[in-house]
């Protein structure tokens, strides 16, 4: 993951990384929807829930995810930061390509995993080996 230099925000989370970086997350797969976007989701084909969505989105490339309702409060004003298409009203968000730390962008998107897996029935996740 690259950083630029002194200003506290990314480069970028490339495609790649964030893919890689939704990898390592229990019990999730990787679709491509809705032209070429990269859907994560937690689960299995039966019952899968969306955790994140990196794609084109406008000018930029940008992440979509579901914050928990303290961090939409925090990032709902932050530059870059904003109401995600179609999904903005269901609570998720859209963060532009270089507008947070890759810090933040991370516990976001972990954030937004745990959030969607416990919408998992209890069965489910000890069938997918995830915490009941």
């Amino acid at each position: 993951m690259t950083r630029s230099s002194g200003s506290g925000k990314i480069e970028g989370m490339t495609r790649a990384e964030f893919d890689k970086f939704c990898t390592a997350l229990p019990a999730t797969f990787n679709v491509i929807q809705w032209g070429d976007a990269s859907v994560w989701k937690v689960g299995d084909d039966a019952a899968a829930k969306v955790f994140a969505i990196h794609s084109h989105w406008g000018p930029v490339d940008g992440i979509v995810l579901k914050p928990s309702e303290m961090a939409r409060e925090i990032w709902r004003d932050a530059p870059g930061v904003g109401l995600a298409p179609y999904l903005g009203r269901a609570g998720w968000i859209k963060i532009d390509d270089g507008a947070i730390t890759v810090d933040d962008l991370t516990s976001l998107i972990e954030g937004s995993y745990a959030i969607n897996a416990a919408k998992l029935t209890r069965k489910h996740r000890a069938t997918l080996g995830l915490q009941v």
